[in-house]
């Protein structure tokens, strides 16, 4: 049972607050257990009777909460009804952007995607100037709206590679032009709470909601990608660092790689083993040719090579394990690193190379990592999929909008 908030907030809480909070809880209820009666809210909060009456009123009132059925065909009448959120009340944008591409979702008030679009953006060679590309982007967020029927999103989140910057709320490092073109754009037509985060702590977000962090307050989401990142989750709030760098596990210096990091470079870190490059070298080495990564809806151009040589080693089974075990010691020494600083208890392999292992290749660091690290720490295959940053970008404008909706607890 969950206590009522109202009594967690002190005995010092005003009457409105404690409505407040308690429509709160409420509402998250509806969100994550599907629609309820009455009673079911009173058993799951432990408020009384008359305040679940009087929240399901203020709720209906304020066009959050509907009758949407009954909870059984034998039974009638009020305490039967069956209330659930409102899911068209407001509409939320999540935007992946990539290097070249853009992928945008349109999903309602319980995050259910009405629609998706993913198109490529500035390719390589391609004459566009980052007007054309602005434009563009902008048309298929504008179609993506529009086939949503949505005239206009209440919240809005984007997932973006690099640093953001916690001062300046704006992308730091060598963004493409049309990032920070399009992120202006966006926040100039003040339409909706607009969110800038890091890609992989949206990825982050999606694996602690939906994934396979959902046991874990504390720990580490791993991306493998084209380059290396990690999102550091502790006590259940992503930790972002001072300038907003936390994570950039890419510059971490570690034995076998010839050489170390520096302020300009990640090569020489741990980006110069667990690289997509440095992957496919690996693979080299160990007599595999590259192979075309699959394609499930982003730009070809955006897929890492080594996800597909990694993908076939998996399915080889014994074939590929060589390969395979050479690939998990690399990524055991980062792991290292960070469960000796951090002591997460969990790490979550993510991004392109991370699903393409799978529980194989999570199996192998968990192997390696306990030879290299006195700590306890379970290595995870991240189960999201492909679409993390969208799923996470769609869950971080939903807690957004529902923060203004719901009104925030005081």
């Amino acid at each position: 049972m969950h206590a009522p908030l109202a009594a967690a907030a002190g005995r010092t809480a005003s009457p409105a607050t404690a409505r407040l909070i308690n429509d709160r809880l409420a509402l998250r209820l509806l969100q994550s257990e599907g629609p309820l009666t009455a009673g079911q809210l009173k058993k799951l909060t432990g408020l009384s009777r008359p305040t679940v009456a009087d929240l399901v009123d203020r709720l209906q009132e304020a066009g959050l909460v509907a009758v949407v059925g009954e909870s059984g065909a034998q039974r009638r009448g009020p305490n039967a009804r069956l209330y659930g959120i409102v899911a068209d009340r407001a509409h939320l944008l999540g935007l992946d952007l990539r290097t070249h591409s853009l992928t945008v979702a349109v999903a309602d008030l319980l995050g259910q995607v009405r629609a998706e679009r993913t198109v490529p953006v500035d390719p390589p060679g391609a004459a566009d100037t980052t007007a054309a590309a602005l434009a563009g982007a902008l048309a298929t967020i504008d179609g993506t709206l529009a086939e949503a029927g949505a005239a206009a999103p209440h919240a809005l989140a984007i997932g973006a590679p690099g640093l953001v910057d916690p001062v300046t709320g704006r992308l730091g490092g060598s963004a493409p032009a049309w990032h920070d073109a399009l992120i202006d754009a966006l926040r100039d037509r003040g339409t909706g709470t607009l969110l800038l985060e890091n890609e992989v702590n949206l990825a982050a977000l999606a694996e602690q909601r939906d994934g396979a962090a959902r046991d874990r307050d504390t720990f580490v989401l791993l991306w493998l990608g084209h380059g290396t990142g990690a999102a550091v989750v502790l006590d259940g709030a992503v930790r972002r660092g001072a300038s907003g760098g936390a994570g950039e596990i890419g510059f971490l210096p570690v034995p076998g790689t010839g050489g170390l990091p520096s302020a300009t470079g990640c090569d020489g870190g741990f980006h110069s083993l667990a690289g997509s490059a440095a992957i496919s070298r690996l693979a080299a080495e160990h007599g595999r040719a590259p192979t075309a990564a699959d394609d499930d809806g982003r730009a070809r151009t955006e897929a890492p090579p080594a996800e597909g040589l990694v993908r076939d080693a998996v399915a080889e089974g014994a074939g590929g394990a060589a390969f395979l075990d050479a690939l998990a010691a690399r990524i055991a020494l980062g792991v290292s690193g960070v469960c000796a600083v951090l002591d997460p208890g969990c790490v979550v392999l993510g991004g392109e190379i991370g699903r393409a292992g799978g529980d194989p290749l999570a199996e192998r660091v968990a192997d390696h990592l306990a030879r290299l690290s006195p700590l306890r720490t379970e290595v995870r295959a991240g189960t999201v999929g492909g679409r993390a940053v969208l799923r996470g970008a769609v869950l971080a404008a939903r807690d957004a909008a529902q923060d203004d909706l719901f009104g925030a607890a005081r």
